[in-house]
């Protein structure tokens, strides 16, 4: 398999005015590499450590099955060690090679008089009450101690977080002070950090009195990371665990809250120590993924959350120099709600990002909450899927009424955002991410939420529309929106991931021969169709036509192939939309023809 960081290859943006694909007469020119002003890491996929392996939850088939459009998929964090196992296996299945975990907020909290940590909501939290040193609560051991190498030092803020992870002791900067407690099978770490987010290399706590800040973490005895990446080895996968989420402006949810901006630098830095030392090296480690979600707009540079990210983001540069961040944040298209954006607004939104140290931006199509719609440019009159009626404000209204643009829309201007930072020598990757859910359902398949399933005929029409303008798709999320109703999206995907799926096409010609160059998926033995107000035209692509199954002169999605076959353009009329399916030997067709548009 190819990996994600092949820069040298160039991507081809069909920039197009208003449709989805606008070329000339004449043959289509070469695309310029894009030169990176520095190397990139790049290293191979790495491939299962063998075909099957046994422990204490089972034996467990590494093989490929039913292998999707879809590689990559997020995952919630479990108790059970099993249910890592069975999430993984399934997800490689299906071809699956990234996974990307839900992680975890710091939070601000306060204490009693008694030194204990109280919940949002006033009482005491159950969570850290068992962490006690010496008889005294954590707090009180912490401020004791301090106050032993001066009178005057007290803990101006507490801060805690919860984790399944356990960590090593590269977490700590000043050992004297700070130190792991162990309780039960919980084990708490406790750190004094300074509120500006500087780490002070002398710990010297004696000389000058200061107000430190206190972050206890709850932690586990067993680390669950170490597990992932384990099991990650097993399956040949890839992992990107969550950084820390900021702490969100209680005015606005929506953004950080910049006043906790240096504790959680503190603590990210501290985790990110730890994970270089232990980590470092491995290539199951695929990156990090930064939790914290923000609408891609055009305003996004003035959000003080982008604050948040730089600064987290130097610190993944400097302790683990090589991976990359990766953010997922949402579209919103609706002309009536006052925060919905244009296509162009999202691509200025999207160098912004850049800007802040991003290494891959998986925007999600927002399909799943209906805050974008799936259309093609001569389907805007047409009315909305009946799925995305119960949204505000899109209603039982046309496409045009409800949307400023579709999602290819969408993606296609955040693919000319990118080159254009690419080639002002940013490194940048756009994935897709699709939400395989709809805005709502008889039978919500999150526990928490009116989430409802979708089906695979939705989620091929979610990955045509992110066409050739991505280097990656991936899913929100594999639990529960894939294992949901019967049958499930994974049993959908096991009994049709054969189907082919085009994503492009544009015209292009052959030696001196005019044709139709498509993209997709299964395109093996597969046949053209192209129908026009004149006529259909059917071609074998083995037969008339040349197939290239691995074009890796690109940066194209894992399994996208490449089909040409010769079609005189001349017979369609200037201006008119062609529809384009595609079908294998099986009798399976693409559900969604592409619709192409030819200006002469």
């Amino acid at each position: 398999m190819r990996w994600l960081f092949l820069v040298v290859g160039a991507a081809i943006l069909a920039v197009v005015a208003a449709v989805i694909i606008v070329l000339p007469d004449s043959a289509e020119k070469t695309t310029p590499t894009a030169v990176a002003s520095k190397p990139v890491k790049t290293t191979a996929a790495p491939t299962p450590a063998v075909s099957a392996f046994t422990d204490d939850c089972g034996t467990f088939d590494t093989g490929e099955k039913a292998p999707y459009a879809v590689t990559g998929y997020w995952i919630t964090p479990k108790s059970n060690p099993c249910t890592w196992r069975k999430q993984l296996q399934e997800i490689h299945r299906v071809g699956g090679d990234t996974i990307i975990r839900i992680g975890y907020g710091l939070q601000f909290r306060t204490v009693t008089d008694t030194g204990q940590v109280k919940a949002k909501d006033g009482s005491v939290d159950s969570l850290y009450k068992g962490c006690v040193e010496d008889e005294l609560t954590c707090y009180d051991a912490a401020l004791h101690d301090l106050q032993q190498a001066n009178p005057d030092n007290r803990i101006g803020r507490m801060y805690v977080y919860r984790t399944d992870e356990s960590f090593g002791p590269d977490l700590f900067r000043c050992p004297q002070i700070e130190h792991p407690i162990v309780a039960g099978k919980r084990i708490y770490y406790r750190l004094i950090t300074q509120a500006d987010g500087s780490d002070d290399a002398t710990c010297d706590f004696t000389n000058k009195p200061g107000s430190y800040d206190m972050i206890l973490i709850a932690g586990s005895t067993t680390d669950s990371l170490t597990k992932l990446l384990d099991l990650a080895d097993q399956f040949g996968m890839r992992v990107f665990p969550a950084l820390p989420l900021a702490p969100r402006d209680s005015k606005s949810q929506i953004r950080a809250e910049k006043r906790h901006l240096g504790t959680l630098t503190t603590l990210t830095r501290r985790i990110l120590q730890d994970y270089g030392a232990r980590f470092g090296e491995r290539d199951a480690l695929g990156g990090v993924y930064q939790p914290f979600e923000v609408q891609m707009s055009s305003t996004l540079a003035t959000n003080p959350t982008l604050e948040v990210y730089a600064d987290q983001h130097m610190i993944v540069e400097q302790e683990l120099s090589g991976k990359p961040i990766l953010i997922s944040p949402y579209l919103d298209a609706r002309k009536d709600v006052a925060f919905g954006q244009t296509p162009k607004q999202v691509a200025e939104g999207f160098k912004a990002l850049v800007k802040a140290g991003v290494g891959i931006i998986a925007p999600q199509d927002s399909r799943g909450t209906g805050k974008v719609g799936l259309f093609w440019p001569d389907e805007r009159d047409d009315e909305v899927d009946e799925r995305l009626r119960p949204v505000r404000g899109v209603g039982e209204a046309t496409y045009d009424e409800a949307y400023h643009g579709s999602t290819r829309d969408y993606y296609r201007e955040m693919a000319a955002a990118r080159q254009e930072m690419i080639d002002s020598g940013y490194h940048v990757q756009l994935w897709a991410n699709v939400e395989a859910f709809e805005p709502s359902g008889k039978e919500p398949c999150a526990p928490q939420g009116t989430r409802g399933k979708t089906d695979k005929k939705r989620l091929d029409q979610a990955v045509t529309m992110a066409g050739r303008y991505v280097q990656k798709v991936v899913s929100y999320m594999w639990s529960d929106f894939m294992t949901c109703g019967r049958p499930s999206l994974e049993e959908e995907i096991a009994q049709d991931w054969e189907r082919p799926i085009a994503v492009d096409a544009i015209r292009r010609s052959r030696d001196v021969q005019d044709g139709v160059e498509v993209r997709g998926y299964n395109l093996k033995d597969s046949t053209i169709t192209l129908t026009w107000s004149g006529g259909t035209k059917e071609m074998v692509v083995s037969a008339v036509g040349w197939l290239d199954e691995d074009p890796f002169e690109e940066e194209l999605p894992e399994g996208m192939a490449t089909a040409w076959v010769p079609f005189d353009w001349s017979q369609v009329p200037g201006g008119e939309w062609v529809r384009i399916g595609v079908k294998v030997p099986s009798g399976r067709a693409a559900t969604e023809p592409l619709h192409v548009r030819i200006v002469t």
